[in-house]
């Protein structure tokens, strides 16, 4: 009876007596990685086993039947797309920084002009701070996001979507309850893009 591959992976790593965390290394992954791999939870990708394949000295056919090339195909799809909507997602909340800078706020009936948040005069000071805290954060969550995805860091990545959606939420009812229409538009046009690629990411999955 044939071994599933994580029954294979076991096999070889022990046969050359490493550990996962030596077999992470020659492999330039993590070690999270390769317990995955051996407890069944998870596929390598392709790119992946052809390391393994070269590591190893065995074929991929060897390692692997044809279902589970076809999952772990279907894995990495599922892995780079899911990395494509993080970097997206973060891309648009850093995007917000500019509302720091772009005349979009009103500044009062004193001054009708419209001005940028750091010129912005014509409102309680502790309001003032609670946009500029909301911008702040949510540009930092996005860079974050934009990290995450570069570090292969998916769990982080949903996190930090969550929490840019929800900044996002915030925001359009800070702008929209204070009377500040145009944020309010921008955010809400960031808010939208960012729910259509996760719906997509959804309905993709």
């Amino acid at each position: 009876m044939r071994m599933e591959f994580c029954e294979k992976l076991q096999e070889l790593r022990r046969a050359r007596s490493l550990t996962q965390e030596e077999l992470a290394r020659a492999l330039y992954v993590s070690r999270t990685a390769v317990s995955k791999w051996e407890s069944g939870r998870g596929y390598p990708s392709i790119d992946s086993l052809k390391e393994l394949s070269r590591f190893f000295g065995v074929s991929i056919d060897e390692l692997v039947c044809p279902d589970e090339i076809i999952v772990a195909a279907e894995a990495e799809q599922k892995e780079l797309a899911g990395r494509f909507r993080a970097r997206i997602c973060g891309a648009l909340d850093v995007l917000l920084v500019v509302l720091l800078f772009i005349p979009v706020f009103g500044n009062g009936a004193d001054s009708p002009a419209a001005v940028a948040l750091f010129d912005l005069t014509g409102i309680s000071p502790w309001l003032k701070a609670v946009f500029a805290a909301l911008v702040c954060a949510t540009v930092l969550e996005g860079a974050l996001g934009l990290i995450a995805a570069r570090l292969d860091k998916p769990t982080w990545s949903r996190r930090l979507l969550a929490a840019g959606m929800a900044l996002s939420i915030a925001s359009v009812a800070a702008f929209i309850a204070s009377r500040q229409p145009y944020a309010g538009i921008v955010c809400f046009a960031l808010l939208v893009a960012k729910g259509f690629f996760v719906v997509q990411g959804k309905h993709g999955a």
